[in-house]
């Protein structure tokens, strides 16, 4: 049974840094595309970062030369280190495994609240 588990979030300073982490299990990961979205009160979910199996990475515009995804295929995981953070940067950020090769298969993590004070 896939399991995905956010973990990282809390409360910062603008300006500050955070790294968040997601661990999956039960999926064989070195096939998922992993993603980050993230979730604002009132708005609708966006995506921030994704990274290939094979590493390649594209990111949101808001998260563009302040954030980094990156992944570990020996830990299952994902992570995404960011910079600068903003109070526009306050959500609910969730991770996303989507595999590249059954389309039915999509998971959703609970979701880790990064809050940024002015």
């Amino acid at each position: 049974q896939a399991l995905i588990v956010e973990s990282g979030g809390g409360l910062v300073q603008s300006g500050g840094s955070l790294r968040l982490s997601c661990q999956t299990s039960g999926i064989a990961f070195i096939y998922y595309t992993m993603n980050w979205y993230r979730q604002s009160p009132g708005k609708e979910r966006e995506l921030v970062a994704t990274i290939s199996k094979d590493r390649n990475t594209n990111y949101g515009a808001s998260a563009k030369g302040r954030f980094t995804i990156s992944r570990d295929n020996e830990q299952f995981a994902v992570y995404l280190q960011m910079e600068n953070l903003k109070p526009a940067d306050t959500a609910v950020y969730y991770c996303n495994a989507v595999s590249t090769t059954y389309s039915d298969r999509n998971y959703w993590g609970q979701g880790t609240q990064v809050t940024v004070s002015s």
